[in-house]
């Protein structure tokens, strides 16, 4: 991991003139702290921050500190316990409300006649839909970010043309859009904890990537940003299952049934895939209640690669280590994930069988 921009190590300790090698933090003579200026800027700025509700610019700034700081030392020590804090603050904040109509704009509408009665129901018709027009207002947005990256969009172009010559171009397209809504989710959750990171990277025949250039503080933060993909590629495969049963489209069903196979698989707890990350911040418990799940999703389904899921989840809830802190978000998505998932690989796709 490098160092951040404008922190590079002197070649001695300015108080004792020790002589120092690259990538040191601390003077191993008298062990003064290498970027003491450097983090006393980012320890302003991230108070600052604070001060003014700005939690995500605090926790880019204390993770950027993070690095400049021994690990094991005091200071390393306090500045983790604040990130931990500043990161759960994030996960308990709430999304802000719509702002109320001012009573003077309320009496303008009743007194429009033909006109206030068009404007109401335009009104309920937003208000029916106002889930898709906040996600295509917020995360839409989002979504259009990764492609302003031309690592991000020659890659996705090159597995686009080598699905394309498999399964032709309809099934191509829906399938790397899938890969990359579930790659954004990844990011967007990234970005939200001030987590510095690569922008998706589309790998021909395996999927696509992001690279982390920092990691999460604790399990907890792990298991956000890790379940964040499956969480959107579910998502995503909604979408498709939706479009399907609008349009009749047999390809739609069979993206989204795809797609929900990818993230299921995704859920293995095992290794650097999401469910993994998942799985770490999981209380033994939780963990055997997960089992629980995975084994009644096989039993409803069917789908063999639950008993993939089972044998994983089964081995880590008994052994390893596992926190003593039960975290009820992770196993509430988890549990989410297994179930919905599962229920759309079972989508019947027209001209397949099962």
């Amino acid at each position: 991991m490098s160092l951040p921009a404008g922190a590079a190590t002197p070649n001695r300790c300015p108080s004792c003139g020790t002589e120092l090698a690259a990538g040191l933090l601390s003077c191993p003579s008298c062990h003064r702290l290498l970027h003491a200026e450097r983090l006393k800027e980012l320890a302003t700025t991230a108070r600052v921050a604070t001060d003014e509700g700005d939690t995500q610019t605090a926790l880019e700034h204390w993770r950027a500190a993070l690095e400049l700081l021994p690990p094991g030392s005091t200071q390393h020590r306090q500045v983790l316990a604040t990130v931990n804090t500043l990161s759960e603050q994030l996960d308990k904040a709430g999304t802000p409300r719509p702002p109320v109509k001012s009573r003077g704009a309320a009496k303008g509408q009743k007194t429009a006649g033909a006109a206030g009665a068009g404007l109401t129901g335009a009104a309920l018709l937003f208000w029916k839909f106002k889930f898709a027009l906040a996600f295509i207002l917020t995360k839409g947005k989002l979504l259009l970010l990764g492609l302003t990256k031309s690592s991000t969009l020659l890659s996705m172009l090159l597995s686009f043309g080598v699905y394309w010559t498999v399964w032709g171009w309809p099934f191509a397209l829906g399938l790397v859009l899938s890969i990359y809504v579930h790659e954004m989710g990844h990011v967007v959750a990234l970005s939200r904890y001030g987590i510095r990171a690569s922008a998706p990277m589309f790998i021909p025949g395996i999927g696509a990537m992001v690279r982390l250039h920092q990691y999460p503080a604790t399990p907890r933060e792990d298991a956000r940003v890790g379940l964040a993909g499956p969480l959107w590629g579910l998502g995503a495969a909604l979408a498709a299952w939706g479009l399907h049963l609008a349009f009749h489209l047999p390809i739609l069903a069979a993206i989204a049934q795809v797609g929900a196979w990818i993230n299921l698989f995704n859920l293995v707890p095992v290794w650097q895939l999401d469910g993994g990350r998942g799985f770490r911040a999981l209380a033994r418990r939780e963990r055997w209640l997960v089992v629980g799940v995975i084994a009644l999703a096989w039993f409803l389904t069917e789908e063999s690669l639950l008993v993939l899921l089972l044998i994983a989840s089964v081995f880590q809830a008994a052994s390893g280590s596992a926190p003593e802190r039960s975290d009820r978000r992770t196993v509430l998505e988890y549990i989410l994930l297994i179930l919905a998932l599962s229920g759309l690989t079972e989508i019947p796709v027209p001209g397949i069988g099962r």
